[in-house]
């Protein structure tokens, strides 16, 4: 396998006066299947957004470069390919430093253009969705946590070149009023956000009197949980096909009617929260940590995994992973959803590759197993 790879995209509908080139490196031991599912999201990120993208690189290196990231000398030819295209927006599907991620701006300041890496990106997605107050107080912390060091970054690097390493001059005045400024803009955030956290507690309280169990949902991209949940719920929310969607936690009324066996007429509560996608820095979790705090304290969690993805065990492990890096401690429960989507054969080497106890298949698009999911939820709240 080569160590690059290139895919040049035309002929497409150009809704957006925004072109975009993505890079992405990943080591030289990354199986081209998994190279090509990177790729296909980190583009899904891009459309989802609502930008277009032009041409999709790939580049096989076990040690990114120092200054650049991608390299001078490839860093060179992208600039090439992007001129000759008319791409505006590099976006490389990596987190870069403040250092490198400066660097590349200069450079392609030549063809006025600029990059930004995953998590720009993602940051983007997360504005451009967030629909409450909160949500957008959450993504302004997050974005002055990471833009912060870029900009503390830019400033010492201006200041190296103007004035000499070593030397206070202008650059350094100028730092120490923005980090003054942005600790100001933090500190009136997170007095906000308190304020969302005491109704929220308050109502947790409310609920915990009244002995309403909590479930929390979570999923991999694209694993049918708005159908789940419309199925389940019969709410009949709209369901996207795009990455975030929706931010922040919605909660869902659920009522267990069931046999004897378990309650009559009990109501539970589904926890909602935003989707779980690889590379999903823990910090842009963390940045709603308040939101997730009724989350993270529910009784029991259920993890949506589409049955017909071919990289079943590699979500299991991002969402566990992430669920780890967050506190999560309640039991977890796998809900294989989509089963209609695969044949006899495959569901039989899922169910002998993950169907001990407690494990559940089901289709909320066709009502399949439905009933043995509230059951089963009826079970372990009991």
């Amino acid at each position: 396998m080569t160590d690059e790879q290139e895919f040049l995209i035309s002929n497409r509908p150009n809704k957006s006066d925004l072109k975009v080139f993505l890079v992405d490196i990943v080591s030289k031991d990354v199986s081209k299947e998994i190279l090509e599912d990177r790729m296909r999201e980190l583009e899904n990120l891009v459309e989802t957004y609502g930008w277009l993208v032009v041409l999709k690189k790939v580049q096989r290196k076990d040690h990114p470069d120092y200054q650049t990231y991608v390299g001078k000398w490839k860093l060179e030819e992208i600039i090439a390919d992007m001129d000759r295209l008319g791409a505006n927006i590099l976006i490389v599907g990596n987190v870069l430093k403040p250092s490198q991620i400066y660097k590349i701006n200069e450079k392609l300041r030549g063809i006025k253009a600029e990059a930004r890496d995953r998590v720009d990106l993602i940051l983007k997605i997360f504005w451009k969705h967030a629909t409450s107050m909160e949500s957008r107080l959450q993504i302004e912390l997050t974005a002055i946590k990471h833009m912060g060091p870029r900009i503390f970054g830019m400033w010492m690097e201006l200041s190296r070149q103007w004035w000499g390493i070593g030397t206070s001059g202008i650059g350094e005045t100028n730092i120490e009023r923005m980090k003054r400024h942005l600790k100001e803009k933090e500190f009136k955030i997170m007095k906000k956000l308190e304020e969302y956290e005491r109704t929220r507690r308050l109502h947790r309280e409310s609920r915990i009197r009244k002995w309403m169990p909590t479930v929390w949902i979570v999923w991999y991209t694209n694993a049918g949980k708005s159908s789940l949940l419309n199925s389940l719920t019969k709410k009949w929310g709209l369901v996207e096909n795009k990455l975030f969607a929706t931010l922040g936690t919605h909660v869902w009324n659920l009522y267990l009617i069931t046999n004897n066996e378990t309650w009559m007429g009990k109501e539970i509560l589904l926890n909602d929260t935003i989707w779980f996608i690889r590379d999903l820095p823990p910090k842009l979790i963390k940045s709603f940590s308040s939101t997730l705090e009724d989350s993270i304290e529910s009784e029991l969690l259920l993890n949506v995994i589409d049955a017909s993805d071919p990289f079943v065990q590699e979500r299991i492990n991002v969402v566990n992973e992430i669920l780890d890096d967050i506190g999560a401690k309640q039991p977890r429960f796998m809900v294989f959803n989509k089963i209609d989507l695969i044949d006899k054969s495959k569901l039989a080497e899922l169910k002998s590759r993950f169907g001990w106890k407690d494990v559940l298949w089901i289709s909320a698009l066709k009502w399949i197993g439905l009933e043995e999911l509230k059951k089963f939820l009826a079970k372990k709240l009991k």
